[in-house]
């Protein structure tokens, strides 16, 4: 085998201007951005072996939907000659960012929605040529560390014998997580001959610190990428994982919430002051950290192979019973109406998720009131001689990333959520049965998950 491999590596801007809808909680349309805590960034890695190209892209943004970001990767693919099945277009999923064309019926109240996303397709044009345009001889290696403590799975067991997603910080009712996190960081390491080298992360935890509000923000994957690149003379890219069921907080933490000045998210006290922004940054540098201890003994490879493709999963979908369309109903008007409260009477605080659940649920079911019974899902895949990334698109379970990465005759196996698309929650079949916000508000039937998991094996597979 000879080394044949070009890497290049861009970085556009997408901040949003002030006054756009901030996507990623409820009453987006009173949530305007305000402030700007950091810029959101397009962070993309051209590759290319002999006549074949692909652009692996990142998105400081919640999502794209399969109906907008379609577009975009024809357009890319017109102005660069790069086919559109090589053009990996992913989010990392933070919270803190503008609300994408699609999102929520928002677009005719807020023209500036169209305006912005006018702007990111330009954007993502613009960062799929300057990385071609930076392709230089490179050479890459790979490497798998952990970053610990970072990422739980959110859906507990209590001691009533359901499943709750987000039960509330030391909830005396929670059993304990129905699952365990994969911890496993995913590295990339691409050296190249007169350029500085290209660091990439890929790793799966919600991008959620801040908890909604108003200020901009690329979240955690932010702090991934400055601190590699405060380290190292080297551009990181992040890549979000398989994160659906994943988030930042250890809600079976005992710590009691003694002191005011703590903000006790987990067992360990991390000092004063510690704000959500800066709990941000400390999940950014631990998935650095996990990137420093394999970055300097990577796997070296000699590439000569670059290969890519989609595969279509159609799944059914999880349409309502008829007799559940009142009640629904009856939720969204309240809901609408402000009067949230209303919905489940006596609500204890620290049971505020079970609400969450109850209005995303009757959302689902007026949006597939008349169907369709079954969507097709795109699974995406690119393959870098015995690297290779899986796009899903949408939120999967953690298992999905753990299903593909066993599945694959790959060295290294990337999962990706929110690739090429933005269509849902992706449980596991059993989740269903259990309940909880995910499966209770998903858009697909129990099996998606499993359909999801198959259909890129097979494709990964194709690409051998």
């Amino acid at each position: 085998m000879k080394n044949t491999l070009f890497a290049g590596f861009s970085r556009v801007d997408i901040t949003p201007p002030l006054g756009v809808p901030m996507a990623g909680h409820a009453n987006a349309d009173k949530r305007l951005t305000s402030e700007i805590l950091d810029p959101l960034e397009i962070n993309t890695v051209a590759v290319r072996c002999g006549d074949k190209t692909a652009l692996l892209m990142s998105a400081d943004l919640l999502y794209i939907k399969r109906a907008q970001s379609d577009p975009i990767r024809r357009l890319v693919a017109q102005e660069t000659g790069i086919p559109y099945e090589a053009i990996f277009m992913a989010c990392t999923h933070t919270h803190t960012g503008p609300c994408p064309a699609g999102y929520s019926g928002l677009d005719e109240q807020f023209p500036i929605i169209g305006l912005y996303h006018q702007m990111l397709t330009a954007r993502f044009v613009d960062a799929a040529k300057l990385a071609i345009a930076d392709l230089k001889p490179a050479k890459m290696g790979y490497g798998v560390a952990k970053a610990e403590n970072i990422s739980f799975i959110r859906r507990y067991h209590m001691k009533d014998g359901s499943i709750r997603t987000n039960p509330g910080y030391h909830n005396p009712d929670i059993v304990g997580p129905v699952s365990e996190a994969d911890t496993r960081v995913n590295v990339l390491r691409f050296v190249r001959d007169g350029g500085k080298e290209i660091a990439v992360a890929n790793f799966g935890v919600h991008a959620d610190m801040l908890r909604g509000g108003t200020k901009v923000s690329a979240d955690y994957p932010r702090f991934v990428r400055e601190t590699v690149e405060a380290v190292m003379p080297a551009h990181c890219v992040f890549f979000t994982g398989a994160q659906g069921d994943l988030n930042h907080a250890d809600f079976k933490s005992v710590k009691p919430k003694d002191d005011p000045f703590v903000l006790a998210h987990d067992d360990v006290d991390r000092g004063y002051n510690f704000t959500p922004y800066i709990n941000a940054k400390h999940m950014g540098r631990a998935i650095a950290g996990a990137l420093f201890q394999v970055y300097g003994d990577v796997q070296w490879v000699d590439v000569d192979t670059i290969t890519y493709g989609n595969l279509e999963c159609v799944t059914p979908t999880n349409m309502p019973a008829p007799k559940d369309l009142p009640r629904a109903r009856e939720i969204v008007e309240l809901d609408k109406a402000g009067k949230a409260d209303q919905i489940i009477p006596g609500l204890k605080e620290i049971d505020q998720n079970m609400l969450t659940t109850v209005r995303a649920e009757a959302y689902r079911m007026l949006e597939l009131e008349n169907g369709p019974e079954s969507l097709s899902l795109p699974v995406s895949a690119v393959r870098i001689g015995p690297a290779v990334f899986v796009g899903i698109p949408g939120e999967p379970f953690n298992n999905i990333g753990v299903g593909l990465k066993e599945n694959s005759p790959f060295d290294i196996t990337l999962p990706c959520c929110l690739t090429n698309g933005g269509e849902g929650y992706y449980p596991m079949y059993d989740s269903y049965e259990q309940g909880g916000y995910e499966a209770r508000s998903s858009r697909f039937k129990a099996g998606v998950a499993e359909n999801l998991i198959a259909t890129g094996t097979e494709l990964i597979k194709t690409l051998v």
